[in-house]
């Protein structure tokens, strides 16, 4: 995925909110890592940590959907100096790492060689296998236009996709890393915003559930007509959700 899976999103919240939308090196990025590179989950984490301190950011909401709110867990957890606030949305938690039928199809096709890897990945251009459960199918109701976008880098470039085998590679070797990331959650005391898709079949909707109790300064919220990419499927409704915790978290930051 990239950045474009906001872009409704921040549509809706970019007259009130500065919106800073990264690309991570999840296998829609057009730029190859350098090879070698540490491409865990705790290195993106990094990247992301390191272009808060490079803008200067302080007092962030840090949102993450999917596999980005395993990297907003981490975040908190290892850097929490610069995040205000938190959103999950629908995402990677506890022992659901990798995610679903969905995660871990793509986890142990990552342990293919890159070119046989590359081959099967070729499939997806067919809208009936993407929309199969293992694929996008239980991902998204109503985004598949953008799913078709995402895999473009992926089906083209032989480097994009030995950076999606190397982090898929790495997901299937610490399939503890978010139950031992939980561990960090009950220390963040600040506001914190559960959001989840009630027709979830990927991201259990008990996992949301958990979350909230686990976060100290924590709200739930259900959305329905959608499945885990709530922001392709719900936009508005998520940027309204989006709109009240902000209004609540910017209340109480400091000066």
């Amino acid at each position: 995925m990239d950045a474009s899976l906001w872009t409704d999103v921040v549509a809706e919240l970019s007259p009130a909110h500065r919106c800073i939308v990264p690309t991570l090196p999840l296998g829609a990025h057009c730029k190859p890592m350098t090879s070698g590179e540490d491409l865990s989950l705790h290195s993106v984490a990094e990247i992301v940590a390191e272009l808060l301190e490079r803008l200067a950011l302080d007092n962030v909401t840090v949102t993450g959907n999917d596999t980005g709110g395993a990297i907003a867990q981490l975040l908190v957890a290892d850097h929490p100096a610069r995040i205000g606030s938190m959103v999950l949305v629908s995402c990677d938690a506890f022992e659901n790492f990798p995610p679903g039928l969905t995660g871990k199809a793509l986890v142990l096709m990552g342990r293919l060689p890159r070119p046989l890897f590359g081959a099967l990945m070729q499939q997806l251009r067919i809208a009936p296998i993407r929309r199969l459960p293992i694929a996008f199918g239980w991902l998204t109701k109503h985004g598949d236009a953008t799913t078709v976008r995402w895999l473009r880098q992926l089906l083209s470039d032989r480097a994009i996709q030995l950076d999606a085998v190397r982090i898929l590679r790495s997901i299937a070797a610490d399939g503890d890393l978010l139950m031992r990331t939980a561990e960090a959650l009950p220390g963040f005391h600040r506001p914190s915003l559960i959001i989840w898709a009630s027709e979830d079949r990927v991201m259990p909707p008990a996992h949301g559930r958990r979350l909230a109790e686990l976060l100290p300064q924590s709200e739930l919220i259900e959305i329905a007509d959608s499945y885990t990419l709530i922001p392709l499927d719900q936009p508005v409704e998520l940027a309204k959700a989006l709109h009240g915790f902000l209004a609540g978290a910017c209340a109480e930051a400091p000066a």
